[in-house]
């Protein structure tokens, strides 16, 4: 005896190429990620670059500047050292996202603020309106007490948060 199995195939409206797999959305249109200049940032901002150029979207490459404790202590000599350290890791940021863009083949804002890290990544996703927030695991074992950024991020709850170790 034959045993038969019959499948029910319908299409409907014009021809569609089947695509990678999303569950509810066409996929983000903006990314934003955070990025200090630490390896696990720097991982993040290369998944963020990543998965913007497949999902053809906006990648906003966010790094803040967080004061660092000493910063009202210290002399001016400290000051100008911290402020020349800043102007070099931005610079090293931008030479390695000019480096890419023509790889990555996607629009991308670069962004440079002062301030608390988790305050400013999530005001800058939120005044671009940002589909997905992109940040890299924390290095420091005290954030496992009072929180890393990107725990909070989560804990916001505006956004998809993705974070890359």
């Amino acid at each position: 005896m034959m045993s038969s199995s019959v499948h029910l195939v319908e299409e409907y409206g014009p021809s569609w190429p089947q695509g990678p797999f999303e569950l509810g959305t066409d996929g983000p249109r903006l990314l934003v990620v955070g990025v200090d200049g630490s390896p696990t940032s720097l991982r993040a901002a290369a998944f963020a670059a990543g998965l913007a150029r497949r999902q053809k979207s906006r990648l906003a490459v966010v790094y803040v500047a967080s004061p660092s404790k000493w910063t009202g202590v210290g002399a001016a000599t400290v000051s100008a050292v911290q402020e020349q350290a800043f102007n070099e890791l931005v610079d090293d940021l931008r030479r390695q996202i000019r480096a890419r863009i023509d790889e990555i083949g996607i629009p991308v804002t670069f962004m440079v603020r002062r301030g608390d890290a988790f305050a400013e990544i999530r005001q800058a996703a939120t005044e671009m309106k940002a589909d997905s927030v992109v940040v890299g695991a924390s290095e420091h074992a005290g954030h496992r007490i009072i929180g890393s950024v990107a725990l909070r991020l989560v804990r916001v709850g505006q956004w998809p948060v993705t974070v890359v170790p």
